[in-house]
C-alpha cells in the first residue's frame, strides 16, 4: 500500500515565520502532474488520505495542514487566520514543490482558497475541483459553523472524540465506521493531563466570528475571474452551497461542471470509490 511522507515548508506572516506541515504522496513512476488537496475550516490533511492514495498512482499529491491545524504551527493571535495568509502559505508550498502548474481539490474553506488562487492573474492552477462551497455563502450556514468552531472541548478517550465528530460532521457522506475512527485518531491529540483535544487552534473560531458581518458572503467577482476548467461537487442536502448558487456557477465565470452527491450535506466526504472515480475521470 502506497504511503505518504510527512514534510514541511516555511510560511511567513505578520507574526513572523511558521511551519506548514504537509503529506506528500508520490507515484512509483513519473508523475503526470501535481495536485494540492486543501481541507475545510477545522479539518486536516488526513481527510484526503484515501483519495490521495488513489490519485498518487499517477500524480504527485500534496495535502497540507493549513496553519493552525494538524501538525502545522499555531499562530499567537487570531487575526492572521484568514485567506491572505492561506494564499501566501499555499504559494510557498507551490514554489517548494517546483510546480509551475497544478490541479487543486478543495473542500469548503479549501475550495474557497482554490477559487482565490485560481482567480489570480497567471495562476498556476490548470484545473479546479471545488467540494461543496461557492461564491455565495448564506448567513445561516456561517452561523452554524461559527457555533461549534473553536469551542475547544476535551474528551476522556477516542470514543468520545469520535462521538463528537459524528455529531458535528453528521452531514459528511458517505462515512464508514472506519472513516469515523480514523478521523478521531488523526484529528485529536492527548495532552499531558490525559485529555484528548482536537488538533486545531481554538483561535480559528475567534477569527471566524470576528469576520462575520451578519450578512451573506458574496464572492462572485472572484469566481467570475476564474478561467480554468472547474468541477463543482455538491451535497444534495448542503446548507453551505444551495442549489440555486450551484446552478448559477454552471452558467457564469468558468461555467463549472456540476455533480451532486445524494444523501450528502456539507460536505461530500470524498472517501468512497464512486467519488474517487468521478474525480479521476474528470481529471483525465
Amino acid at each position: 500500500m502506497r504511503e505518504s511522507k510527512r514534510e514541511a515548508v516555511t510560511g511567513l506572516g505578520i507574526c513572523g515565520f511558521h511551519t506548514i506541515s504537509y503529506q506528500l504522496w508520490q507515484p512509483e513512476g513519473p508523475a503526470k502532474g501535481h495536485i494540492i488537496c486543501a481541507h475545510g475550516l477545522t479539518r486536516n490533511s488526513h481527510d484526503f488520505d484515501p483519495l490521495a492514495q488513489r490519485l498518487s498512482e499517477t500524480y504527485t499529491v500534496a495535502c497540507p495542514d493549513m496553519v493552525g491545524r494538524g501538525q502545522s504551527s499555531w499562530l499567537p493571535i487570531a487575526e492572521p487566520y484568514d485567506y491572505p495568509q492561506y494564499l501566501s502559505d499555499m504559494n510557498a508550498l507551490t514554489a517548494h514543490l517546483h510546480a509551475t502548474t497544478l490541479d487543486w481539490i478543495g473542500t469548503s474553506m479549501g475550495g474557497l482558497i482554490g477559487m482565490m488562487f485560481a482567480a489570480m492573474p497567471n495562476s498556476p492552477i490548470r484545473r479546479l475541483i471545488i467540494n461543496d462551497v461557492g461564491p455565495l455563502i448564506k448567513k445561516e450556514a456561517l452561523d452554524r459553523i461559527a457555533a461549534y468552531t473553536g469551542v475547544a472541548p476535551s474528551f476522556q478517550n477516542l470514543d468520545e472524540v469520535e462521538n463528537y465528530l459524528r455529531k458535528v460532521h453528521a452531514p459528511f457522506h458517505p462515512m464508514t465506521d472506519e472513516n469515523w475512527k480514523s478521523m478521531a485518531l488523526r484529528g485529536s491529540k492527548q495532552g499531558e493531563d490525559g485529555q484528548f483535544r482536537l488538533t486545531y487552534d481554538p483561535k480559528i473560531g475567534d477569527a471566524l466570528r470576528q469576520s462575520l458581518t451578519g450578512a451573506d458572503i458574496d464572492l462572485w467577482h472572484i469566481y467570475d475571474a476564474i478561467t480554468c476548467p472547474v468541477l463543482l461537487i455538491r451535497g444534495v442536502n448542503s446548507d453551505l452551497l444551495d442549489s440555486e448558487t450551484a446552478q448559477e456557477m454552471t452558467k457564469r465565470g468558468p461555467k463549472a461542471e456540476l455533480i451532486e452527491i445524494e444523501e450528502a450535506g456539507h460536505a461530500p466526504s470524498l472517501m468512497s470509490e464512486d467519488q474517487f472515480s468521478l474525480i479521476n475521470e474528470w481529471l483525465k
